[in-house]
């Protein structure tokens, strides 16, 4: 576990650098991805490129009482991320009054939301029950990558290899009412389902123009602002 949680930090701490980032965002997309608080809900595989571009913003991140939640918790920890214990099958109840504590303390909640064993590219409905109990607006996203190693994994994990492009596609805001039913949370799990689908084909299709006029390579400290 030790060792395993000190690769995956020194690999992300050394590719990352070298990678050349841009961020596009849907009409209805915050202007500021680094003002919670919000539940920013991704697929699994985008961990090590999520993990590098929201560094040390103090993100708390829903991690599963598994194996591979303690080594993924270890290494965001070092990445100044915190780490919230539990998934859908083991403490979510417990998990979601935390993430609610949390985003009532003014921070942003992530999840690996087809984690922590899949079906990959399966959403599950926690960031719209704590988008009800909260009111923080739900914003998908994803992170494309240019030709990367993909593992043979449940969840076809993304290495980015050095000085290739990433792009960040960021979906627009979906709120939950308080009020909402059942009937209402079903219909919006199924819109954050269509969000993160919708995003990840935009991000797929437009990741090898990263660099260009319309995809412009931002810094570090205007990489989560919305730009002209």
């Amino acid at each position: 576990m030790w060792l395993i949680s000190w690769i995956g930090f020194l690999a992300i701490r050394t590719i990352g650098p070298t990678l050349r980032f841009a961020v596009s965002f849907e009409e209805g997309a915050p202007d500021n991805l680094e003002k919670p608080p919000i539940v920013t809900p991704f697929w699994h595989r985008c961990i090590f490129a999520a993990a590098y571009i929201w560094r040390d913003l103090q993100f708390q991140v829903m991690t599963s009482r598994s194996f591979d939640g303690e080594y993924i918790a270890r290494i965001i920890q070092k990445l100044g991320f915190v780490a919230l214990r539990g998934s859908s099958s083991r403490g979510a109840v417990g998990a979601l009054l935390g993430a609610r504590r949390e985003i009532e303390r003014g921070f942003a909640i992530a999840f690996t939301i087809d984690g922590p064993r899949g079906p990959c590219y399966v959403a599950k409905p926690g960031p719209v029950v704590l988008a009800k109990l909260t009111g923080a607006p739900i914003v998908p996203f994803y992170i494309a990558l240019e030709d990367p190693w993909v593992l043979n994994t449940w969840d076809r994990f993304m290495i980015p290899k050095p000085f290739s492009r990433a792009l960040m596609r960021v979906a627009k805001n979906i709120h939950v009412s308080p009020e909402a039913d059942d009937e209402e949370i079903g219909r919006l799990h199924q819109e954050m389902q269509a969000a993160l689908e919708r995003v990840q084909k935009f991000a797929d299709e437009n990741v090898r123009q990263v660099g260009s006029t319309k995809f412009p390579v931002y810094e570090r400290k205007v990489f989560l602002r919305r730009v002209p």
